[in-house]
């Protein structure tokens, strides 16, 4: 499955990995609808949220959407939002605890907001069966971005025995394992990425061993490698505009934080070519900033990059995962356009960038705003 960020991915983009047999994995209504709307419906669309509204609930049920719980308070609250149960259910499992690997800890479960406790995932199996669902699945996100080809196979051992305990203890024969995402990309060029099929048999040898010999050898396995499958496949390019020299060297670009918010929000690493310069000497140290009125907007900090002149296109790499689809208005910045550049090195526009009057219309039922002239109008 596609793990779909945002709607922002672009409905032409979906489209081609839908090609490649990818569902969707929501979490919002305008997810839920785009997805509709280009033609997914019933298992190819997972709903996968949390403290969800009511509304999309119902309409996730009237698309025939897989809805994944998130919590044991929401089977009662899904069954008053559409009056009864679909007959597929799936549950979210949070092991708790801290998850840590032969190589080290990888994450902290147990601090998260997402999931069921053991117990509680027990007993709202039995609930949901008492209440007449047939079909069962369970799900599990417990690490972000894993450069290792250990980790899925780990959480594989994990729910795996978890579903045949749950065969043996509540005669509930789990139907699919969706095992997320997580499996990461190596955003720094010095990294070793994940080889995805030592990943995929380290995962087929687990379900060997635990799953076939509980006759459970039919279950379906889904994942969510949206930034696996993505990220590697973007860039942001940004012009240099400013340059300021005070207490370290300073490039400004025509992008933001609105525009790319991983360095700003997590001090996540993205690397940086200089369109042209590829072979150029890096010697110069740069933070490369933003406009946004936060100190944090920015780049790169203290980052080794050639002489960078003004009109300098920046690349910013690997930003096709969390990058325009983490978009947002913030000091009233509008998001770039999108270009797909295809394999013969045609490009085409998929999307066009905002303008103020994107950025106005949800003020279209005030008058104030009518006399508003656009100042390159």
């Amino acid at each position: 499955m596609l793990n779909l960020p945002n709607p922002s991915t672009g409905i032409l983009l979906l489209n081609i990995l839908r090609e490649y047999g990818c569902g969707a994995d929501c979490s919002s209504m305008t997810e839920l609808m785009l997805s509709h709307e280009i033609g997914m419906s019933g298992e190819e669309i997972m709903f996968s949220s949390n403290d969800t509204p009511a509304e999309e609930f119902v309409y996730a049920n009237e698309i025939g959407a897989t809805i994944n719980l998130d919590d044991f308070t929401h089977i009662d609250f899904l069954e008053k939002a559409i009056g009864k149960f679909p007959k597929t259910m799936s549950l979210r499992y949070n092991p708790g605890g801290v998850y840590t690997l032969s190589n080290g800890i990888m994450d902290n479960p147990g601090d998260a907001k997402y999931g069921f406790t053991k117990e509680q995932l027990f007993e709202g199996y039995k609930l949901l069966k008492e209440k007449g669902v047939e079909r069962f699945g369970i799900h599990a996100f417990l690490v972000s971005n894993t450069v290792t080809n250990d980790y899925y196979p780990t959480l594989a051992r994990t729910l795996f025995e978890l579903c045949v305990e749950i065969k043996e203890k509540l005669g509930i024969k789990i139907s699919f394992i969706n095992l997320s995402g997580g499996v990461g990309i190596a955003y720094k060029p010095d990294q070793v990425p994940n080889d995805i099929r030592v990943i995929g048999a380290g995962v087929q040898k687990v379900y060997e061993e635990v799953l076939v010999p509980a006759d459970m050898g039919d279950v379906a396995i889904y994942t969510e490698m949206g930034r696996f499958m993505m990220g590697p496949y973007g860039c942001l390019v940004t012009k240099a505009i400013h340059e300021k020299h005070t207490y370290k060297e300073y490039i400004g670009v025509d992008a933001c934080a609105a525009n790319l918010m991983r360095p700003a929000i997590y001090g996540a690493y993205h690397h940086i070519t200089v369109a042209g310069k590829e072979d150029a000497p890096c010697d110069h140290k740069y933070d490369v900033v933003g406009s946004l009125c936060e100190n944090c907007d920015k780049f790169a900090v203290d980052r080794m990059l050639p002489k960078i002149d003004m009109g300098d296109y920046l690349v910013i790499h690997d930003t096709g995962a969390h990058g325009f689809s983490m978009g947002y208005n913030y000091n009233g910045r509008l998001r770039s356009a999108e270009v797909l550049l295809k394999e013969d090195g045609s490009a085409q526009l998929i999307r066009r960038a905002e303008t103020p009057d994107d950025y106005f219309a949800t003020f279209d039922c005030f008058d104030i705003l009518k006399n508003m002239k656009h100042p390159e109008k």
